[in-house]
């Protein structure tokens, strides 16, 4: 044993036992307000259930273990046969059983699904990210094949489904599938338009073969893969499922997991099609990018949705810590340098989850045949993920710093945080691709821009600064010489315009004047922790402390 040498004193406890999604204003009170009245009740109750799971000390240790024992490929069995399967630590399992439960992969079956699904994602991926991969990707492979009616029947039940039902066999005797996407090829990365995988038509109708090879596969144990090949017809999109109709495995070949700098509990894969992997065509042939389109718009939106979860996990310890710890005579929280800085955190993280959840509604309300809306999202999702993704890394940075040497300890969790902050950013499109995708949006879409006005037009004269930063933008959306050098200011404006106008119009004051001074107004250092000095920061951080009784 070892001998008591003394009483230790002043260590935060655990956050543990609260309610991820009832004890986050920003989040529950951005539901609330986009909701409807029917549904309400209803799914708040579903997402403080959520929310109380996230918040336990179950939740955490599952989230440890799924990190702390990686997935481990395996090509062959004992026999010399080749299998090609992933072996995934339990954690893993009861995350994404969890997450299946929750309907996390099914925004198309109920009232308020987007919203709905983008809220329980928010709360659910700050348990662990990795498993939130499979998850995203099998709820975007919906709209992908309804372009098929004939295998959406077949697929979309699945895949919607509520039960987890790992393991590789024939999807007829499943109860539940989850979806992959392969694009990325070696030579092209973003450039999907220079894939060389090859689809070669059988005889029977939609069937093909391809040849070829996936640089990044993720989630390579699911049942089935969206990819894209080049079909005589020119660039197509396929389904490619893991095993066929009698039971045989498909040609899949698992050449070696990635060694990444974060997500380490998700797979991800590069896989290899010999010429004998089978896979039916979804859309018509050449129109592979159209086909999948709706799949990265939704998984981009997800992005958006992940970083903003792990922005509030990093605010919420970083104000849990600063509130139990004590130094230099009282508590950090009281202390106005540490104040300052957790509010700008604090902010950042609110102003992150109210576009998303803004935006989780813009996808009920196009699904239910609103223009506008659909208009709104072809600039503002591209918008919303370059912004969101990129302000996550450098906040998380911060609030682990926050922590101290206790923050850079892997058992606080910070760093599992850090090194998945910076996975958004690059996933579905890095930064530039972003970046021009909203000026495409801008030339292509002439309703585009008329959406973000008129959305932004909603607070107009609420605050000054938010009129001269929206009367900045037009000006330089006016000016096209040499617009492309300047897209990632630009989309950076268009989101920040639209964060402001949502906290104007629906955040505390306090909240919405922080905002407006630093973001918009100019009075705001390089670094988090430079915000006007104002009486009411205090109550800005209180609303982002997650209580849990303590």
């Amino acid at each position: 044993m070892t001998p008591r040498t003394h009483s230790v004193t002043n260590q935060v406890p655990p956050l543990v036992d609260y309610d991820v999604f009832g004890q986050d204003a920003a989040l529950s009170e951005a539901f609330a307000r986009h909701v409807s009245a029917g549904s309400a009740d209803e799914a708040t109750a579903e997402l403080r259930a959520l929310g109380e799971a996230a918040g336990s000390a179950e939740a955490a240790e599952l989230g440890a273990q799924a990190n702390a024992y990686p997935p481990v490929l395996r090509t062959h069995d004992r026999y010399g046969h080749r299998v090609d399967e992933v072996d995934f630590h339990p954690a893993w399992h009861r995350l994404l059983e969890r997450a299946v439960a929750a309907g996390l992969t099914d925004a198309w079956s109920r009232p308020d699904g987007h919203l709905r699904r983008a809220a329980g994602f928010l709360v659910w991926t700050q348990v662990e990210a990795g498993h939130g991969c499979p998850v995203s990707m099998t709820h975007a492979a919906v709209p992908a094949l309804r372009a098929e009616p004939e295998l959406a029947r077949v697929w979309e039940p699945l895949l919607t489904s509520r039960t987890y039902d790992p393991g590789l066999r024939p999807v007829a005797g499943k109860a539940g599938a989850l979806a992959g996407m392969g694009m990325t090829e070696k030579q092209g990365g973003s450039d999907v338009r220079t894939n060389t995988t090859r689809a070669e038509p059988l005889a029977e109708a939609g069937v093909y073969a391809l040849t070829g090879h996936k640089w990044f596969c993720s989630a390579p144990m699911s049942d089935a893969f969206l990819v894209l090949a080049q079909a005589p017809g020119g660039l197509t999109c396929f389904l490619l499922p893991r095993v066929l109709p009698d039971g045989t495995r498909n040609a899949f070949r698992v050449q070696r997991l990635k060694d990444k700098l974060g997500n380490r509990s998700n797979a991800s894969a590069e896989v290899e099609f010999d010429g004998t992997t089978l896979a039916r065509r979804v859309g018509e042939e050449g129109r592979g990018v159209a086909t999948i389109i709706e799949m990265v718009a939704a998984t981009r939106l997800d992005c958006a949705a992940g970083s903003a979860a792990l922005m509030r996990q990093a605010v919420a310890q970083a104000v849990h810590h600063a509130a139990h710890r004590e130094a230099f005579g009282g508590r950090l929280v009281d202390k106005p340098l540490m104040r300052n800085v957790l509010a700008d955190l604090a902010i950042e993280s609110e102003a992150a989850t109210a576009l998303t959840l803004r935006l989780a509604a813009a996808c009920d309300a196009a699904a239910a045949g609103s223009a506008q809306e659909r208009h709104l999202l072809r600039i503002a999702v591209p918008a919303a993920k370059y912004w969101i993704t990129k302000r996550c890394t450098p906040l998380v940075v911060e609030a682990l710093e926050c922590l101290g040497g206790n923050g850079y300890v892997e058992e606080s969790g910070m760093p599992r945080l850090l090194r998945e902050s910076p996975l958004n950013s690059i996933w579905e499109g890095s930064g530039n691709v972003q970046a021009l995708d909203v000026l495409r949006a801008l030339r292509r879409d002439p309703g585009a821009l008329n959406a973000f006005l008129t959305e932004i037009g909603r607070a107009a004269g609420a605050d000054h600064r938010l009129d001269a930063a929206t009367k900045a933008l037009l000006t330089e959306m006016s000016d096209l010489e040499g617009i492309e050098g300047r897209a990632r200011r630009l989309a950076e404006r268009i989101a920040l315009v639209l964060q402001g106008s949502l906290l104007v119009r629906y955040a505390p004051p306090e909240v919405a004047d922080a905002f407006c001074a630093s973001r918009l107004g100019g009075e705001w250092g390089a670094a988090f922790g430079t915000l006007p000095d104002s009486g009411a920061l205090t109550a800005v951080v209180e609303r982002a402390r997650p209580m849990n009784g303590t």
